[in-house]
């Protein structure tokens, strides 16, 4: 039996840079039925302890070595709401497919890419997923559509549960619509998981920012239960000098122009101001979204990161597609000024050498600055991609407990106030897309366990 995965196959590198679709084909039926068959169906399935949402990984895989995509497609449903955003996005590597038997003595099963393909089939047969249990009675608010909204949405509707979601802006999806670019996840993918969840019955409301439209206390008295979903959106700042100048984003706000706003098309009511040469700082998923858009937009696009390559906290096959592209990256390097010119324009960086120390607890390395390594760069854009933490407009005029860090306080996921849960971003600080799902789901089911 092959120990080597089936490779998916790409949009060649050069050609991808001048667009936005999405870099990876997927698997054809030929590429899946060859992928799935390396399966061993393991008695006692590893991979099911690294899946946050526990999907019954063999049995899915096994729908597809008989040719029964339809019967896949239910298995993954019936603990996934969003499979065609997971099999593109989530970092199975780290997870399900880190704890393959098949990656002792070769390469792990590709999961994700499997789940990929029985996803689009099932858009493309149009498969209906699980069919929703009885009415319950009972009525659940949900406050905002990102992963662990929609997640916690689909759950308690399948359970028989009215459940309406309020989202603050003009589209639903949270960070899988504004968040992550075109060429990893099609808008058009999500909207489909988004119909997925309205045939349940679920109804999505948006254009509502809770904490003005509506309060806390307001949804308290409308529904049996309420869920915090609003995610961590508040980007943060290096605090240096010439933080201020014009072209100095956050990646947040690049990236919501671009994919939220269409803000790379000439047309576009928001456009991008693009730079000439830009700098992201981080090596996080979604600095290489940025750097990976801007260079879609034609500019000369580089990465700094404080650290070596082999700590970039990436998902590896997103540095390497990056790699491809001809992004720059500047490794082992920190900025400590922005300069500006007599308008308040970007024209470069102060920027000094890291040295790398000892791991932490944590295993990461520790850094230090060179003294003797100043020097600039010229540039005349800066994105920031240093993290997020959370917005809490939604909790105006509200007493909900929150910790030191700014994060709801929950235990499970209830919080201080009576009936009110909450999971994802808001209560973890920035994390992935199937971490916020996991709580979304974990919430779901105290929510039913609180209202049975």
């Amino acid at each position: 039996m092959n120990d080597s995965k089936v490779k998916g196959r790409l949009q060649d590198a050069d050609v991808r840079v001048t667009n936005f679709e999405e870099v990876e084909f997927g698997y054809n039926d030929e590429e899946a039925l060859q992928e799935a068959s390396r399966c061993l169906q393991c008695v006692n399935p590893r991979c099911m302890k690294g899946c946050p949402v526990n999907i019954m990984i063999p049995e899915f895989i096994k729908g597809i070595k008989e040719g029964d995509l339809k019967k896949a497609y239910e298995v993954i449903s019936r603990s996934s709401s969003l499979p065609a955003v997971c099999g593109r996005v989530c970092p199975q590597e780290k997870q399900c497919e880190s704890m393959c038997v098949k990656g002792i003595k070769g390469e792990a099963i590709s999961i994700g890419s499997l789940e990929r393909y029985v996803a689009d089939q099932a858009i493309i047969n149009q498969f209906n997923s699980v069919v929703p249990a009885e009415k319950v009675g009972k009525k659940v608010a949900i406050v905002g559509s990102g992963p662990a909204g929609l997640t916690c949405a689909g759950d308690l509707a399948k359970a028989g549960y009215d459940v309406t979601i309020y989202e603050v802006l003009h589209k639903a999806g949270g960070v899988l619509t504004y968040g992550i670019p075109e060429f990893r996840l099609p808008k058009s993918i999500v909207q489909k998981e988004v119909d997925s969840l309205k045939k349940l019955g679920v109804e999505i409301k948006c254009d509502v920012p809770i904490g003005n439209a509506l309060t806390i206390a307001d949804l308290q008295q409308q529904y049996d239960a309420v869920f915090l979903g609003t995610g961590a959106g508040l980007p943060k700042f290096m605090g240096i000098p010439g933080e201020d100048a014009n072209q100095v984003f956050s990646a947040n706000e690049v990236l919501t122009r671009i994919n939220l706003m269409g803000g790379y098309q000439e047309e576009a009511k928001t456009p991008i101001k693009k730079g000439k040469t830009a700098y992201v700082i981080g090596g996080g998923n979604v600095a290489m979204d940025a750097v990976r858009s801007l260079k879609r937009l034609g500019v000369d696009a580089h990465i700094m990161y404080r650290r070596s390559l082999e700590e970039l906290p990436a998902r590896k096959m997103e540095v390497e597609h990056a790699v491809d592209e001809g992004i720059v990256f500047d490794i082992l390097k920190n900025p400590v000024e922005i300069l500006t010119d007599d308008k308040n324009n970007v024209v470069g960086m102060k920027v000094v050498n890291m040295i790398l120390g000892e791991a932490g607890e944590d295993g990461r390395r520790g850094v230090t600055e060179d003294p003797d390594s100043l020097h600039t760069v010229d540039c005349d854009m800066v994105i920031m991609a240093l993290g997020t933490s959370p917005n809490h407009g939604a909790l105006k005029d509200s007493d909900i407990a929150l910790s030191d860090k700014g994060l709801i306080v929950v235990e499970g996921t209830k919080t201080s106030l009576d009936s009110v849960f909450a999971g994802g971003d808001a209560v973890t600080g920035a994390a992935t897309v199937i971490l916020a799902m996991e709580a979304g789901k974990k919430a779901a089911k105290e929510i039913m366990e609180s209202l049975s």
